[in-house]
């Protein structure tokens, strides 16, 4: 493998990781760009075999191929990890003169990294629960979950036998994509499930940015409980000082993503957050306003952070704040094997750092579908659903239109009115179907810069199985119907008397 070999490796780097020299990427030296390559490595190997419980070899097929291009040369000139497996943490050395990139597990908060330049004693500074008890869930109002019967419908699972084995064929959907999971939810119960590349239906897969749909979600809950409104301005405190303008961004214009921060030419690229060690408050809050709030789109993950750091805020209870997500949501609906990681300073990156089955994923839509209802239970506030798949004020200039944290499939011919979705990049996708009563997830390992999964084909082809199967279920039924008027008709019909001859 050449990412991984053993524990006493060797310690001389090739001279092109120390030169400061200026990298491709503006304003980053050579040493950084490989400690923030190096931050990925031990990010993904960490959370990929203490979070998701997978082999280092099996991550280092997954995660860490297929990355962003700009650091691949970087990447493949580091040496291999160290996993301490007692200890559960993970470190990449980049420099012969400064400590190595690590990233530390601790349950419930997943892997977190240490800030470029920080030893090992800084693990002691990361956030933790007194107690991290398993939780014994329950399937409440809907069946997603251990108690999966795949086959309850049968008309629905043999229709989409064809999409769901293409899914899987790496051409079908886009040339070289690699899915790891695919499952597909409707009414409740689970009528198709595959999966690939060395993933279960116990397997954590990060979300990337489909975990902004979550973060949604989150306030969705947290508004229901009455923690947080979404139009108060001043969402977080280093906003709130004498002259500052930001100080009239609200959530809505969050999760909108019309904030009027700048956020660089590329808004979905925080690096320095996602693999620098950075913290959301030095990353994200810092960045001055270009725009008036509400009325610019911009995709930003900054604006994603920014939200959680507000129920942070909002709270004024570390503890209650990292237990609410929890607590307040995924433990109620079942969700019990996703993990959302947080930076050093304890503010969750649920922009992309959220680690989730498909089934989880799935019961997140199914709760959507539900109108915020599990069970008997109102999880979510009251229009939430219709609040996160209406178009925000401000949208993209062209494609699929922007909700609150999701996007909307309105530019697809022949997938029904109302459809909304979580998207997230290497292809993680929760698509929500309410004029079907479906929720479908996919999620992959595509190479960032390769083929994108063409979730609009797949989409498409779901939909017209599902209606293909909803005519088998009619016609079946109008069989059974004629067959039943016929003998109730031959039931009906007088019989001659029998004749006897002598």
């Amino acid at each position: 493998m050449p990412h991984l070999r053993p524990v006493l490796a060797a310690m001389i780097l090739p001279l092109a990781l120390v030169l400061p020299a200026v990298s491709q990427e503006t304003g980053t030296t050579a040493v950084t760009r490989s400690a923030l390559a190096a931050g990925w490595k031990a990010s993904f190997l960490c959370s990929g075999v203490f979070v998701a419980g997978q082999s280092p070899e099996t991550v280092d097929r997954n995660e860490l191929s297929g990355i962003y291009p700009d650091y691949i040369s970087t990447f493949d000139a580091l040496p291999d990890a160290e996993i301490d497996q007692t200890r559960r943490l993970v470190s990449v050395r980049y420099s012969p003169t400064m400590p190595p990139r690590i990233a530390a597990y601790r349950p419930g908060f997943g892997c977190t990294q240490l800030p470029i330049g920080a030893g090992e004693e800084a693990i002691a500074f990361l956030p933790r629960f007194s107690s991290w008890p398993a939780v014994n869930g329950q399937d409440r109002g809907s069946a997603i979950g251990s108690n999966v019967r795949v086959e309850l419908r049968l008309e629905d699972a043999e229709r989409l036998e064809n999409p769901m084995t293409a899914a899987f064929d790496e051409s079908t959907y886009g040339i070289g994509t690699r899915t790891s999971a695919v499952v597909i939810a409707r009414g409740g119960q689970v009528v198709a499930e595959r999966y690939g590349r060395g993933v279960t239906h116990e397997t954590p897969q990060r979300t990337w940015s489909a975990g902004k749909a979550l973060t949604a979600t989150i306030i969705g809950a947290a508004r229901e409980q009455g923690k947080i409104g979404i139009d108060h301005p001043s969402v977080i405190e280093a906003w709130n000082h004498g002259a500052d303008p930001r100080r009239d961004i609200t959530l809505r214009h969050l999760l909108h993503m019309a904030s009027g921060l700048d956020s660089g030419d590329n808004g979905s690229r925080t690096d320095r957050l996602y693999f620098g060690g950075g913290r959301v408050v030095d990353q994200a809050a810092r960045n001055v306003l270009e725009a008036e709030p509400g009325k610019r789109f911009r995709y930003a993950n900054n604006d994603t952070v920014i939200i959680m750091r507000a129920l942070r805020e909002a709270m004024k209870d570390d503890g209650a704040f990292h237990r609410f997500p929890y607590e307040g949501l995924l433990n109620r609906i079942g969700a019990l094997r996703t993990t959302l990681e947080v930076d050093w300073n304890g503010d969750f990156i649920s922009s992309s750092q959220v680690w989730a089955t498909a089934r989880d994923l799935a019961r997140l839509g199914q709760l959507y579908l539900q109108d915020g209802m599990w069970g008997n239970e109102r999880i979510l506030a009251e229009g939430w659903a219709e609040f996160v798949a209406t178009p925000a004020p401000a949208q993209p200039a062209s494609g699929a239109a922007y909700g609150a944290q999701f996007w909307i499939m309105n530019d697809v011919p022949g997938v029904p009115a109302g459809t909304f979705y979580a998207a997230g990049n290497r292809g993680q996708y929760v698509v929500i179907l309410p004029a079907l009563n479906a929720v479908v997830v996919r999620q992959g390992h595509d190479v960032i810069g390769g083929a994108r999964f063409d979730i609009n084909a797949f989409t498409l082809d779901v939909v017209r199985a599902l209606q293909a199967a909803d005519e088998d279920r009619l016609a079946a039924a109008e069989a059974l119907r004629r067959q039943a008027e016929e003998e109730n008709e031959r039931a009906a019909t007088p019989r001659l008397p029998l004749i006897r001859r002598n």
